[in-house]
């Protein structure tokens, strides 16, 4: 986001300039991918996101490294999951800059397919400024260096993504990685005051199948455990209580992980944390939705999605701080903020369905009120 605002310009022009390649020009994955034939079960997409620029090379700005690795990240995603869509269908894709070189962003949704009814996969990079209100919401040992009048500048970059498949048996998931720096007022050049990575991925069935949420959460473990095996039991626990519906007495699913302001080590250390849990999505949530995508479903079993799907929402709309933050934003871009929201949901006045023993809607939600250790 910064890389491409007006303080961090110099910065990118550098980088354009030595690596011939603009932060805001389409990658060489993206620039192939419609002359790539749609993959088959048998010959899966890549899994991997194609880079043209070193990630591990310190020298190159983190800013402009992040912005480089949430669009490859996008468009490897895009690709794979168009692959389960017999339908055709494409990720029709909105792009745009933000006033005064204040970023840019490019939100990529597929709705009204066959496998998926709603996907979405933004990334978003956004150069402003925080209010003393909104500075004095965050943690207050990074800022002992602030006068408590000024407005602080902020680069954030982030990829954010969503996916409601259509079948009952196929779970939603949602992830969300992002890198944020504050700037000194007086030299917004420099280096930054305060950085820190957020983010997590989360699963949410609306039929539970064990074996799934065990793989799932095995892929991230593994993902965890190769950085630090304190990771993933820490993350899996604030997953499970950062995700939970207080006026439900429930989660919003089976979890995964969650983290945010993350600064406590080196900050290569934690870049590399976050691309390898970022790159694990695909690994972990292709092959569900391969397995289920195609199993038969009864109007009662839509029925119960669609109740679900519901809790979705009142999570999203009620208590999710970056729904929150992207709406109270100057000039929220309000469609990519909703993206997250499901194509169809229900309510219902006390409806009978989940409440009777022995039923596997009555199993899920019994775990989504007591979570289960599934690695």
């Amino acid at each position: 986001m910064a890389a491409v605002a007006a303080s961090a310009g110099l910065a990118a022009a550098a980088f354009a300039t030595t690596y011939n390649k603009s932060p805001f020009a389409p990658l060489a994955c993206e620039e192939r991918s419609a002359s790539h034939p749609i993959s088959s079960k048998v010959n899966r997409p890549s899994f991997v996101p194609e880079n043209t620029i070193d990630l591990d090379d310190a020298s190159i700005p983190m800013r402009l490294r992040m912005i480089h690795h949430i669009k490859s990240l996008q468009s490897t995603i895009c690709t794979a999951l168009e692959s389960l869509e017999p339908s055709g269908q494409k990720f029709k894709s909105s792009y745009y800059l933000r006033d005064a070189s204040k970023g840019f962003g490019d939100s990529r949704v597929l709705q009204d397919g066959e496998t998926f009814e709603k996907a979405g996969c933004n990334i978003s990079v956004i150069k402003s400024t925080l209010s003393p209100a909104a500075v004095r919401q965050m943690r207050a040992e990074r800022f002992d260096w602030w006068d408590g009048k000024s407005e602080l500048p902020y680069f954030v970059a982030g990829c954010s993504l969503v996916v409601h498949p259509r079948n009952p048996h196929a779970p939603t998931i949602h992830f969300n990685y992002r890198y944020f720096e504050i700037q000194d007022p007086n030299d917004p050049n420099g280096e930054p005051k305060a950085w820190w990575f957020g983010g997590g991925t989360d699963l949410t069935p609306s039929y539970l199948y064990e074996d799934d949420a065990r793989a799932f959460h095995g892929l991230y473990k593994a993902a965890c455990d190769r950085h630090d095996p304190a990771y993933y039991p820490r993350f899996k626990q604030w997953c499970d209580e950062y995700f939970y519906i207080p006026h439900r007495q429930e989660t919003r699913g089976v979890g995964g992980i969650f983290f945010d302001d993350l600064s406590d080590r080196d900050p290569e250390r934690i870049f590399a944390f976050v691309r390898d849990c970022s790159n694990s999505y695909l690994p972990a949530y292709y092959p569900i939705v391969e397995r289920r995508k195609d199993q038969p479903y009864s109007e009662h079993e839509k029925r119960w999605q669609q109740l679900r799907r519901g809790r979705y929402v009142e999570f999203n709309l009620v208590y999710d701080r970056g729904t929150k933050f992207g709406l109270a934003m100057k000039e929220p871009r309000t469609e990519s903020i909703l993206m997250s929201l499901p194509l169809t949901s229900r309510w219902e006045y006390e409806p009978e369905v989940g409440t009777e023993e022995g039923t596997p809607e009555k199993k899920l939600l019994d775990i989504l009120r007591k979570p289960v250790e599934w690695a």
